[in-house]
């Protein structure tokens, strides 16, 4: 299997996909709900960048189409569920390591969070918006 490394740095839209799917199969729009709501709002996946963000995973063995269904009555057979393999696991795993040593060489540089900045906003500046 490959290094989890290579695959570093995780896009914002690749890690909150490989999240959604850490702890459950989901759909494309159950990826999309979940981000939001986990969220509050701040990221809103599209579905043309969700299912090329996707793609990608899938091609890298990073996700795979679950053939698990829910036993839901109201479960459209046409939606594709979508699981987290191990190396996906691995790979997340290994951009979570990478972000938190960010975070605490920011803290050792006496960078403090001023409050909790909204996902979407992160890397635009005030000037640029």
């Amino acid at each position: 299997m490959d290094d989890a490394r290579a695959y570093l740095p995780l896009s914002a839209q690749q890690f909150q996909i490989l999240l959604a799917l850490s702890d459950a199969d989901r759909h494309g729009y159950g990826i999309i709900l979940e981000i939001a709501d986990r969220t509050g709002g701040s990221m809103r996946l599209g579905t043309g960048t969700l299912y090329t963000a996707l793609a990608g995973l899938e091609d890298g063995g990073l996700v795979v189409e679950s053939k698990k269904r829910p036993v839901a009555e109201k479960d459209d057979a046409r939606r594709r569920y979508y699981r987290l393999t191990p190396f996906g696991r691995a790979v997340l795993e290994a951009e979570t390591a990478r972000l938190d040593a960010l975070v605490k060489q920011a803290r050792r540089k006496g960078v403090t969070p001023v409050g909790r900045p909204a996902l979407g906003t992160l890397g635009t500046s005030p000037r640029t918006k």
